[in-house]
C-alpha cells in the first residue's frame, strides 16, 4: 500500500504512517500563483493501492479540490485502486433539501469524488447515516465510539454517567455510547430559529445530581453545546462535558467554550487544530490515528473493518 497526504491535517497523516509504519508517498500538493492546486508524486504508483488521506475541512473548498486533483492525478499514473480518505467529510451538513431551490451538496461532493476516480472512500461519523447511500463506491463510515468509550471510562471511573444527545437526531449516537458505558440516555429538546442559532427548550431524562456528557458528531459554532451545557447544569448536573468527533469550532466558538458551563470539550483530531484551540485549557484532543489506520490496513488486506467496533 502507498499513503499520499494533502495539506489539510498532514499532522494526523504522519500519525496514521507511523502507525502502519509505512512511510507517506513523496509529493508535491502545492499552490500556483493564482491558487490553483497543482500536484506532482514523486514515486511510481503503478499497480499499487493507494489511500489519500484528506479532511475537506476548513478552508473546505480547497481542501476537496486538492483531494480530487490528487485523485486524478493517482488515477492517470495508473494506480491499481485509490481510497479517499476524509476523516472529516465537509459538506456532510447538507444531506437534504431544507426548503425549496436549496441543493443538496452532500450529493454533488459524493458525485465529485467517484467521477475523479476514487474507488472506495473511507470516513468518519458522517453527519448522517444516509450520506453512505449518496456514493456509487464503497464507503466505509468508522466511529468514534470505542475510542470515546475508553476516554470516558478513564476519566469518570466511579461516577454516575449520564449521555446526552443535543438533539433528537444524534439519539442513536448516543444510546450506542451509553449502551457501551452502562449509562443513563438523556435528549435535549430544543428548537432552532435560523441558522447557528438555538434555544434550549426542554431535558427529557434524569440529571440531576448526576455527571452528564454529551455527545454529538460535529460542534461549529458551539452555541447549541454551550446553550446545553448551561440548562443540564440549571437543571442540577454535578458535572457538564463534551466528547465531539469533528471540532470544526469556527468564528468565536473557542472563546465561547471557554466561558461556557463545559468543564471541558475533547474532540478527535479529525480536523486539524487551530492555535486557539491549543491555547485553550477546555479544550482536548483524542487521537484517532490508530483508528483510521488499523481500519486502513484491512481494507488493504481485505479483511473485516466492522469488526473493529464489535
Amino acid at each position: 500500500m502507498k499513503l499520499l497526504s494533502g495539506n489539510s491535517n498532514r499532522p494526523l497523516s504522519e500519525a496514521i504512517a507511523a502507525y502502519l509504519e509505512t512511510p507517506l508517498t513523496s509529493a508535491d500538493v502545492r499552490r500556483f500563483s493564482d491558487m490553483e492546486v497543482f500536484v506532482e508524486i514523486h514515486e511510481n504508483v503503478r499497480g499499487e493501492d493507494v489511500f489519500i488521506i484528506q479532511s475537506t475541512s476548513s478552508p473546505a473548498n480547497d481542501n476537496l479540490m486538492e483531494l480530487l486533483v490528487c485523485i486524478d492525478a493517482l488515477r492517470r499514473a495508473s494506480a491499481r485502486r485509490i481510497t479517499a480518505v476524509l476523516p472529516y467529510f465537509g459538506y456532510a451538513r447538507q444531506d437534504r433539501k431544507p426548503g425549496p431551490r436549496t441543493p443538496i451538496s452532500a450529493k454533488l461532493v459524493a458525485n465529485l469524488i467517484t467521477t475523479a476516480g476514487a474507488d472506495r472512500v473511507l470516513t468518519m461519523d458522517l453527519h448522517a447515516g444516509q450520506i453512505q447511500g449518496f456514493f456509487d463506491i464503497p464507503t466505509d463510515n468508522l466511529f468514534a465510539g470505542p475510542v470515546f468509550t475508553r476516554e470516558i471510562a478513564a476519566s469518570f471511573p466511579d461516577e454516575t454517567l449520564v449521555m446526552v444527545s443535543p438533539d433528537t437526531g444524534g439519539v442513536v449516537r448516543t444510546r450506542a455510547l451509553a449502551k457501551r458505558l452502562d449509562a443513563d440516555l438523556a435528549i435535549i429538546d430544543k428548537r432552532r430559529e435560523q441558522a447557528g442559532l438555538s434555544e434550549v427548550m426542554n431535558i427529557i431524562g434524569e440529571v440531576n445530581g448526576r455527571t452528564c456528557v454529551i455527545v454529538d458528531d460535529i460542534v461549529d459554532s458551539a452555541g447549541t453545546l454551550c446553550n446545553a451545557a448551561e440548562a443540564l447544569k440549571e437543571a442540577g448536573a454535578t458535572r457538564v462535558c463534551a466528547y465531539i468527533t469533528h471540532g470544526v469550532l469556527s468564528g468565536g466558538a473557542v472563546a465561547r467554550v471557554s466561558a461556557s458551563a463545559l468543564e471541558h470539550l475533547s474532540v478527535t483530531d479529525s480536523i486539524a487544530a487551530t492555535e486557539a484551540m491549543h491555547t485553550a485549557p477546555k479544550i482536548r484532543s483524542i487521537p484517532i490515528a490508530s483508528l483510521l489506520g488499523e481500519a486502513i490496513r484491512r481494507i488493504s488486506e481485505e479483511t473485516s473493518v466492522s469488526s473493529l467496533f464489535e
